[in-house]
């Protein structure tokens, strides 16, 4: 080889190091932030990643995913977004009212992409919906306008039932004011409303017991990651203490549930994908408005009817979107 070709040889290939590190020091880090564990949370993470796959980015090629894990204990989730701040992550993306909160809490300046259940205005996430303002977007449910609806769609399944279970997480920010809400859809139906907090695995089972002792016919689940994240064991406990139980989503039904009234949670957490894929090139949270997500389905489980001896009301079998045989 010549010598000044070796000398080009090898000039290239000291810089190749050097270009790759380069290459590896700009790429986009995507911070997962995520209140259950990776089992728990997998269907959720798995949509966020297609949006993002969607919008041509994939973990390893050319972006570099972070996940936090805060494994349903819902106070670790301001240190767990600090350290995604500290990891000077280029964006947040996340899944939950009490995640929000707190990535919220701890930057004004890394972009936050959210997938929540309720107003984010009441929550003092975003300004408006149109104009989001800061650093926050994302996507709204219709948590708290369907409880009303989840009430109805459970009385008209079990009318025999005159006491309703409410499963409900007191940590979650909209839990009182939907408490407050589902009281006086339950008295206009001439309901007793029978309130379970749990927040813990242990307080689930406690939960169960008092259902009992009130003698509650039936059971509403409130839509909160942590029931959400424990829906095989709060289905299994449905399921052993025969109570008739109308849930958030779809997972539960395919758990094995009842049924599910509610919002199809798969292509919002898409859009969460793809807003951050957005931000990624270039585009700021501010100008990305925030989007609702208004489709709701019902889903009914016959097997799991059939095990509770119950018959499923045939004009509510009629209007299901999905019925599981």
């Amino acid at each position: 080889m010549r010598r000044r070709a070796f000398i080009a040889y090898v000039g290239a290939a000291a810089a190749w190091p050097l270009a790759a590190r380069a290459q590896q020091k700009t790429m986009p880090v995507v911070g997962f932030l995520c209140s259950g564990t990776p089992e728990s949370d997998a269907f959720r993470v798995a949509a966020i990643r297609q949006g993002l796959k969607d919008s041509g980015y994939v973990d390893g090629h050319n972006a570099a995913f972070e996940y936090r894990w805060a494994e349903d204990n819902y106070g670790r989730l301001p240190l767990l977004a600090t350290e995604l701040v500290r990891r000077e992550v280029s964006v947040i993306v996340l899944f939950g009212n009490a995640s929000a909160v707190a990535a919220k809490s701890v930057t004004a300046k890394i972009p936050i992409v959210f997938a929540v259940g309720g107003d984010p205005i009441k929550m003092e996430l975003v300004a408006s919906f149109r104009r989001p303002d800061g650093n926050v977007t994302g996507v709204s449910f219709l948590t708290n306008t369907v409880v009303a609806k989840q009430l109805e769609v459970l009385h008209e399944s079990v009318p025999m039932a005159a006491s309703i279970g409410f499963l409900v997480n007191p940590t979650n920010p909209n839990a009182d004011k939907t408490t407050k809400d589902l009281l006086a859809a339950a008295k206009a139906l001439g309901l007793i409303l029978v309130v379970l907090p749990a927040r813990t695995n242990s307080e689930l089972e406690a939960a169960f017991d008092t259902l009992i002792k009130q003698r509650a016919g039936a059971l509403l689940v409130y839509a909160d990651n942590f029931m959400t994240n424990q829906r095989n064991q709060i289905v299994e406990l449905a399921i052993r203490y025969r109570v008739p139980t109308i849930y958030p989503l779809r997972e539960f039904v395919a758990a094995g549930g009842l049924m599910s009234y509610g919002t199809s949670v798969t292509e919002a957490y898409r859009i969460v994908g793809l807003y951050a894929g957005r931000i990624l090139k270039g585009e700021k949270p501010a100008d990305l408005p925030v989007q609702q997500s208004t489709k709701v389905e019902l889903v009914v489980n016959l097997k799991t009817a059939k095990t509770l001896g119950l018959t499923m009301p045939q004009t509510l079998l009629a209007r299901a979107d999905e019925v599981i045989e």
